[in-house]
């Protein structure tokens, strides 16, 4: 400033300029949506255990009428029962399969309308089952 021939009035505070963020720390990012609990999920899953395979795929179930060690709960690949990018379907929608018929589900080479329509059946008949299972209220009683 000696040089540039501003002088400053003697008396006057001068604001000094300092780098600051302009972003303001608000906390930690709150969760938009509710997450089901692992206990929500559990007893679905939880459901499918020791159960025979309700996909029933011809030519491919290895556990027709008996529970096979390999039984584990199959999401819905559907969007309608909220399944969509790296998200699964919601638990209500699982039903217990064997390890073949839940790869040929999710990997097979039949179209999606025939795996849409195997796992629906399957859910159908499913759905009584885990209900009495679960000791869930029925749609009757309701």
């Amino acid at each position: 400033m000696k040089r540039s021939g501003f002088i400053r009035k003697p008396g006057k505070q001068y604001a000094v300029l300092a780098r600051t963020s302009t972003l303001k720390s608000t906390g930690p990012i709150k969760s938009r949506r509710k997450r089901p609990t692992v206990a929500e999920g559990s007893k679905f899953i939880d459901a499918c255990r020791g159960e025979e395979c309700y996909l029933r795929v011809p030519g491919v179930c290895c556990s027709l009428g008996w529970a096979h060690p390999s039984v584990v709960d199959c999401h819905s690949n559907q969007s309608k029962h909220g399944k969509g990018g790296a998200l699964k379907a919601k638990h209500e929608f699982t039903v217990p399969g064997c390890g073949q018929c839940h790869y040929w589900l999710d990997f097979g080479p039949a179209p999606r309308e025939v795996k849409n329509l195997v796992f629906d059946t399957a859910l159908g008949l499913w759905v009584p089952v885990r209900t009495r299972k679960m000791g869930l209220p029925t749609l009757e009683a309701a």
